[in-house]
């Protein structure tokens, strides 16, 4: 029997797709063996090890829009192997954030993965106890009134990509960026500033945060715990929103609503976005399979299962057309609110090999600042200093 060998993501936002894979052993007779599922960062660095070496000879992998790039020197271009007509029906945006230049065609963008969602995260709030804050000051305002013992304000995560991520939204609400188009730093601001300075005053000055959020809180603690009804409002992704729809799965499912994210203080509302996607190793024993299993994870009929069962974002437009057609009542309300969030707010990182280092300098030192180990502007010269040696 034919054999592919794979590395996914796992999570509760993704586990959902391994029920898609038994239809397609059967289709086409190919032996799926998931060599590694991990978590999203774990995932990461488990490519980092692997692609490149004897053991990354994976036949297809799960990566990401903003980590692809890093990863680019063992992945296989698509260009000549998919047919522009099979691409027709993707979104735009998000087949611009799945091609870009690599070192071997540097003045050339490539399609270098296949799209399996679009990620971007809107508001999760209690309407029994609020309304939807309109600005970051009438929402902290908020969780400062709600926040009790056993019940938080508001909960972000508290490492990693979901830190950095917190701090990038902030960031651009105030107005401001992490780079200009020549990619020198400028996320040592005012707007800096005053990201840090919110993030510090929520979880060290009016505790409306975990006080275990930096050691225990992530992207799966953000949703769950809201979900069990312990904290005010959360900023959540997509894909989690199947275990928004059954009661035995949300403890709050009569008592939330969604909303866009509040506006920050230059009147802009931002939020962090990327895709997930599908990517084909150089170094595949079996290509062929490989991108036959990453047209069928990306078709109408898995884009289908994923957003109607799991209620990932479809990035197919036929796909997306069609849920929100068969959508009423606050499922309707959500999708509406996405469109409007990825179309008007979608905050997407710089596309660049790099990009995995500017991360982990970034949100390190958004935990030494909501802590109080350094000021806003201590944090943000050394954060600057820190890019700037990265990107010499």
């Amino acid at each position: 029997m034919k054999e592919l060998h794979l590395a996914l993501i796992s999570g509760p936002q993704y586990d959902g797709l391994l029920e898609m894979l038994p239809a397609f052993e059967k289709q086409t007779g190919y032996r799926l063996i998931v060599d590694v599922r991990l978590p999203h960062v774990e995932l990461n660095e488990r490519m980092a090890k692997d692609l490149g070496t004897e053991n990354g000879r994976y036949d297809m992998i799960s990566t990401h829009t903003k980590y692809c790039p890093s990863q680019a020197e063992h992945l296989r271009p698509l260009d000549e192997l998919v047919d522009a007509n099979e691409l027709s029906d993707f979104v735009p945006r998000v087949m611009e954030l799945c091609r870009f230049a690599t070192g071997t065609h540097p003045t050339q963008e490539r399609l270098m993965q296949l799209p399996r969602n679009f990620d971007a995260r809107i508001l999760f709030y209690r309407a029994d106890l609020i309304n939807a804050p309109q600005t970051w000051d009438e929402a902290a305002l908020q969780m400062a009134t709600y926040r009790r013992e056993g019940f938080y304000g508001f909960a972000f995560p508290g490492r990693h990509s979901g830190l950095f991520g917190t701090f990038y939204e902030l960031l651009g609400m105030a107005g401001g960026d992490l780079f200009d188009v020549e990619l020198n730093p400028i996320f040592n601001s005012e707007a800096g500033e005053w990201a840090l300075n919110f993030l510090h005053r929520l979880h060290s000055v009016e505790h409306v945060t975990p006080l275990d959020l930096i050691e225990n809180w992530y992207y799966d603690e953000i949703s769950g715990r809201f979900r069990d009804g312990d904290v005010l409002m959360v900023g959540d992704f997509p894909g989690f929103y199947g275990l928004y729809q059954k009661r035995e799965t949300c403890a709050v499912y009569d008592q939330f609503d969604v909303a866009v994210y509040p506006a920050g203080p230059a009147g802009i509302r931002k939020s962090y976005a990327g895709g997930h996607s599908f990517a084909i190793p150089k170094a595949a024993r079996n290509p062929e399979g490989g991108l036959a299993l990453a047209k069928y994870l990306t078709s109408p009929e898995v884009q289908w299962f994923e957003a109607s069962a799991g209620g990932h974002t479809p990035v197919r437009q036929s796909i997306f057309e069609k849920i929100k057609k068969t959508q009423s009542g606050r499922d309707a309300k959500r999708m509406a609110v996405l469109e409007e969030t990825v179309t008007q707010y979608a905050m997407v990182p710089p596309k660049f090999a790099k990009y995995p280092l500017i991360e982990d300098i970034l949100w390190a030192g958004v935990q030494e600042a909501m802590t109080g180990k350094h000021t806003a502007k201590e944090t943000l010269l050394l954060m600057e200093k820190q890019v700037r040696e990265v990107l010499t």
